[in-house]
């Protein structure tokens, strides 16, 4: 929502380009490898991971413009390295705030300041903050460079059939209706998915009754990037306030609805001012404000039995909707993205089995699951669901008043990558290492010389060696293989020793690692995490 007077796309900060439906009508119903609905980041960032791969994608969109407001305003420091091996990372560096540091107070007084794990060793920060509009923009023009990818906006999906091969779209715009077939669909159309209720499917899950208005304000205010939290303060009693600063002096602000309180009274511009002016004051801001937009949402733990259906697989708010506490939302979403396309290109390539597949549901909804865990912990401190979750909620931030080891229980426990542990294209542990990172966990990151770990990967899979012999053993592969010294940062990060490997993915996940590797080992493996790709290339 935006003030009287202005229109949906008029910000005081950003400029929203304008998308015309495809002009060319010609080769509208060719038909496509892949077909993506949906032209938020989720669904930009799978084209995207798709080309990188070398596989022709047509993305499809209803809107005519980015979507309105900050919405998602938290990139974690994963989606970044996946921004990066996109090619679009640079203009998210140059314009994003990153921030390592949150403080959570209780009726005025601070009650927490916790730091998410950060160090020379890291090359991006925990956490940056951007708007949403900006990570759209920036992605689309990554998309605009890339001639594997076809952007149709002002298109509506109306209808969606299996048919052999692939699946048939429905497609309407201004100028017409058409089908094409494609041979995957990757539905990135959010959290109303008009491809889910197509295919007569429905998210299960848990409601909360926590209820926030967001709202996005312009001012020039001298606090760091630093989360805040305000619990229980004096403008909102009982309540919860989350304020966030983001690029170009916007200033993002949650504040939590009281029980009874109507949505629809609640989001008048009146009373979105009044309250934002309240909250203003209690953080001590005396300077002028624009306000800019505002919304609603509550926080729910959704998700889909399965994210796949045949040959249609569910992406990001499409497949799963979780609460905003430790900006899980769109870094899962993108995490998503990018699981499923570096699958489906092998696939359609032919140097995975089509079984690998198979792996995106248990992988991600593995992930989401382990996100609800965590957000419903948060979601239950924020917003606590029965009289008796209050009263316990509020007895620990009293004790943290004078208890410093109670405030923890503020912590927000910002998002971090799941570990596929239990994934079927994962190899098991080496029961020889006693630390490092284990399979399905990300590589951390390391020094090497002045560049880092990641810097080295090849965009496949990459194996990590610390024997010189095992890399002459090993080539043909199709994989790219980094030779490591033993002793080095590199090598203490990941407990390596001198006949120690690493599989790495491309979505810079452990297929597997081995305290003393040998060849037999690692074909295994890469043969396991490419569901008999390597096998296939080995003719064996």
């Amino acid at each position: 929502m935006r003030p009287a007077g202005r229109a949906v796309t008029d910000s005081l900060y950003f400029a929203y380009p304008h998308f015309d439906p495809p002009l060319d009508r010609s080769k509208l119903s060719d038909p496509a490898p892949v077909a993506i609905v949906g032209a938020g980041p989720v669904g930009m960032t799978a084209a995207l991971a798709l080309a990188r791969a070398g596989v022709a994608s047509v993305l499809f969109d209803a809107k005519a413009t980015f979507n309105d407001g900050s919405r998602a305003i938290c990139i974690a420091r994963q989606s970044y390295h996946i921004l990066e091996r996109l090619g679009a990372l640079a203009p998210f560096l140059e314009k994003s705030l990153g921030w390592t540091t949150g403080r959570s107070f209780f009726r005025g007084r601070q009650i927490l300041e916790f730091h998410m794990p950060d160090g020379p060793q890291e090359k991006f920060r925990p956490m940056y903050n951007i708007e949403q509009q900006y990570i759209e923009q920036y992605l689309w023009e990554a998309i605009a460079r890339e001639p594997l990818i076809e952007a149709r906006w002002q298109s509506k999906v109306t209808g969606v059939e299996d048919v052999p091969g692939g699946v048939r779209l429905d497609v309407s715009d201004p100028e017409g209706s058409y089908s094409l077939t494609a041979g995957w669909l990757l539905a990135a159309d959010g959290a109303r998915s008009t491809v889910r209720s197509l295919r007569g499917l429905r998210l299960k899950g848990e409601n909360f009754e926590g209820r926030y208005v967001i709202a996005d304000v312009q001012m020039d205010h001298d606090y760091p990037t630093i989360r805040r939290a305000l619990f229980d303060p004096d403008c909102r009693r009982g309540g919860t306030i989350l304020v966030h600063r983001q690029p170009d002096n916007i200033w993002r602000i949650d504040y939590q609805l009281r029980d009874g309180e109507d949505e629809e009274e609640a989001t008048r511009e009146e009373n979105v001012r009044a309250s934002v002016a309240a909250v203003l004051a209690e953080i001590g801001h005396t300077g002028d404000w624009e306000l800019e937009w505002w919304s609603i949402y509550s926080a729910n733990t959704l998700a889909l039995d399965d994210y796949r259906d045949g040959r249609v697989f569910f992406i990001g708010d499409s497949a799963h909707i979780v609460p905003i506490f430790g900006v899980r939302g769109l870094n899962n979403g993108i995490a998503d993205a990018d699981n499923i396309a570096w699958k489906l290109a092998r696939v359609i390539k032919g140097t995975s089995g089509e079984t690998l597949l198979d792996s995106y549901t248990p992988e991600r909804r593995g992930a989401t699951l382990d996100v609800f865990a965590n957000a419903t912990k948060s979601a239950r401190f924020m917003t606590p669901p029965t009289p008796g979750w209050q009263l316990m909620r509020d007895a620990a931030l009293n004790l943290a008043l004078s208890h410093p080891f109670a405030g923890d229980l503020a912590n927000p426990r910002q998002m971090t990558p799941y570990t596929y542990a239990d994934s079927p294209v994962v190899s098991a542990d080496d029961p020889d290492f006693t630390s490092g990172p284990v399979p399905g966990a990300t590589l951390p990151e390391a020094r090497v010389g002045d560049r880092f770990l990641s810097d080295l990967l090849g965009p496949g899979f990459t194996l990590i060696t610390f024997d010189e012999d095992l890399a002459e053993k090993l080539t043909g592969l199709g994989i790219a293989i980094v030779k490591l010294q033993p002793g080095s940062e590199a090598a203490e990060t990941l407990a390596a020793g001198p006949s120690s490997a690493y599989l790495v993915r491309p979505d810079l996940h452990i297929a597997g690692r081995w305290l003393k590797a040998s060849p037999e080992t690692v074909r295994a493996a890469l043969n396991l995490a490419t569901a008999g790709g390597c096998h296939e290339r080995q003719g064996s």
